[in-house]
């Protein structure tokens, strides 16, 4: 995979007001999850938060928010965020991660300075109606397919460790390869005791070999990012990620749960004797 290493950081810019039932996310208002909510950050603190990130050699920003997808009032938000960004920030990658979209939404977010979208399709068809009924697997795979007629950067991956089969990994990861996203974020289910799912059951090993599978099956991509739950799923093993095929990482912390301190990854890169990618 070589040396170079993507670091890339999010910002949940908006939290906890989703309507959705997603299984598995904690911002969804329907489980009453223990954790913050508020309709938009602080523009202070999103820069404070991007300068962090950038002082620490994160090259892409994701700024995140919690709902189906964007409305007007979300739009104007995002893009509002970015202007702003583009100027304190120049030195990053600024990354929108809003839901659902359509391509006209998506060239208005372009114009402002988004230059890649993340959208996962987060599992496979056949097995998504058994984390969610109040959107479809084809809405999502419609807004990938929006994304890549915006000229926007698609950034799309899925969750492992939800409950399903290994059949259905393979089946997400091949409509992953189809739709030719740059980077392919692999999330690890994260349980929270409110939620409806039972804990992640995957073995260190297992994931590993899923990191490998990802590489095998997605081969165009140019970054396997490895993102949430990485803490929780592989412990004091999280630096074999890379001889299995990731070159990317979300440092610093998630949407709703804590990661560990930038300080420690950047140690950890160092120990293997790898770079951190400078430019895209």
């Amino acid at each position: 995979m070589g040396n170079n290493i993507f670091l890339c950081s999010i910002c949940n810019i908006n939290s906890g007001t989703c309507n959705e039932d997603c299984k598995f996310c904690s911002q969804s208002v329907r489980y009453k999850a223990d954790i913050a909510r508020y309709k938009q950050k602080p523009i202070e603190e999103i820069i404070k938060e991007a300068k962090s990130a950038r002082d620490s050699g994160a090259l892409g920003f994701c700024l995140v928010t919690a709902d189906k997808g964007l409305n007007e009032k979300s739009l104007e938000f995002v893009c509002n965020t970015a202007r702003i960004l583009t100027k304190e920030t120049p030195e990053l990658r600024l990354i929108a991660c809003n839901g659902t979209a359509t391509k006209e939404q998506l060239l208005t977010l372009k114009k402002a300075g988004i230059k890649a979208y993340n959208h996962n399709l987060e599992t496979s068809r056949e097995f998504y109606p058994q984390i969610c009924t109040t959107h479809s697997w084809d809405e999502r795979f419609e807004t990938c397919q929006n994304v890549n007629e915006a000229g926007l950067v698609l950034i799309s991956g899925g969750i492992f460790g939800l409950g399903e089969s290994h059949e259905e990994r393979i089946s997400m990861l091949k409509a992953l390869e189809l739709l030719n996203p740059t980077s392919v974020p692999i999330n690890f289910y994260h349980h929270n005791e409110a939620l409806e799912l039972k804990p992640n059951s995957l073995s260190v090993n297992e994931a590993l070999e899923l990191i490998k599978l990802t590489r095998k099956l997605v081969p165009n991509a140019m970054r396997i990012m490895v993102a949430g739950g990485r803490e929780l799923m592989f412990g004091d093993r999280q630096s074999e990620i890379f001889a299995n095929g990731a070159n990317s990482i979300v440092i610093g912390d998630y949407l709703t749960t804590s990661g560990r301190a930038k300080s420690r990854d950047l140690e950890m890169l160092k120990s293997l004797n790898l770079t951190i990618a400078k430019s895209v």
